[in-house]
């Protein structure tokens, strides 16, 4: 059978092990919103918290009964390894999405109570429509969660403040994100991670924590925090993303930056490890995981290929 590709015609669904479950992610690469294909950077999330979950924060004893929000869900792919730890999750999108994660949850939701001889460990996942920025929205998820969550969220300039405004509507003061992001643009990036440093206690995942399969240079796990200052008044911490500089990102203080050169180290580790892949092609068998990572690579270029 072919290996399910990204972003091919072809593909229609991807299965992924999880905890020791099989799930299966129905997806829709041809549609016209980004939210109905599987992205890596949910995979690399996914797989992040099965490696850590043996102890520490992402345990299932910690976790056990935790409110989880995954905002831009797509597919439900972050929200079901966050389910499968203990907690109760609502998966949110925009309404066209909807149908789509709706069918992931009840097919998977029922492979894992076919399969889970211990009732006790699943949580719970629910699908409901969230327009960041959107009030009427917001309230009816119920806030503040315990955990936000999102993978690729951030793609475009112009979605970064609706998507802060949410985060801190739907955060209380001890809330944490994790978020999952793919490198494709670096202007992108250094304007994101300048807001957010702005408004939280950011911590970079190091690539030792994770899944030592399901990782490349181009993808980052942030964990982030409300800043002890802005408990209490974070409706007056957002900053204009066209308040942000975007010469560079300020140099690491010790504690929750990231250093301006770690975006262009990661570059340079992408093209070392492409090149790398491109010289064993004609010599073994790829991975699925590495299949995919060159559809991702084809895309790119395809995208910034421009025909005169």
């Amino acid at each position: 059978m072919e290996h399910d590709r990204l972003n091919t015609p072809s593909t229609s669904a991807v299965t992924l092990e999880v905890l020791g479950y099989q799930l299966q992610f129905c997806q829709d690469p041809n549609s016209n919103h980004l939210g109905t294909t599987v992205w890596d950077a949910s995979m690399v999330l996914v797989k992040f918290l099965e490696k850590n979950c043996r102890k520490g924060r992402f345990c299932p004893s910690k976790l056990k009964g935790k409110r989880v929000i995954e905002l831009g869900a797509g597919c439900g792919v972050a929200g079901f390894g966050m389910a499968l730890l203990g907690c109760d999750v609502v998966a949110t999108d925009q309404i066209e999405v909807l149908p789509l994660l709706t069918r992931n949850i009840d097919r998977n939701t029922s492979r894992i109570k076919q399969m889970d001889t211990n009732s006790d460990s699943f949580g719970s996942i629910k699908a409901a429509e969230l327009d960041w920025g959107n009030e009427d929205h917001t309230r009816a998820v119920d806030p503040p969660f315990d955990y936000i969550i999102g993978t690729d969220v951030v793609y475009a300039e112009h979605l970064m403040e609706p998507l802060l405004q949410s985060i801190f509507a739907l955060s209380g003061p001890k809330t944490t994100i994790l978020i999952g992001h793919e490198i494709r643009s670096t202007s992108v990036h250094e304007r994101m991670l300048n807001l957010w440093k702005r408004n939280f206690e950011v911590k970079i995942v190091p690539k030792t924590k994770m899944d030592s399969k399901y990782q490349h240079p181009s993808i980052q796990l942030y964990i982030m925090g409300l800043k002890p200052s802005s408990a209490g008044t974070i409706q007056h911490m957002i900053v204009r993303s066209d308040e942000v500089e975007t010469a560079g990102i300020p140099q690491e203080d010790g504690r929750n930056g990231v250093a301006m050169n770690k975006v262009d180290e990661c570059e340079s580790e992408k093209v070392e490890e492409e090149s790398e892949v491109v010289v064993k092609l004609p010599e073994e068998k790829l991975t699925d995981w590495e299949t995919r990572r060159l559809g991702s690579m084809a895309a790119r270029l395809l995208r910034d290929v421009k025909i005169t």
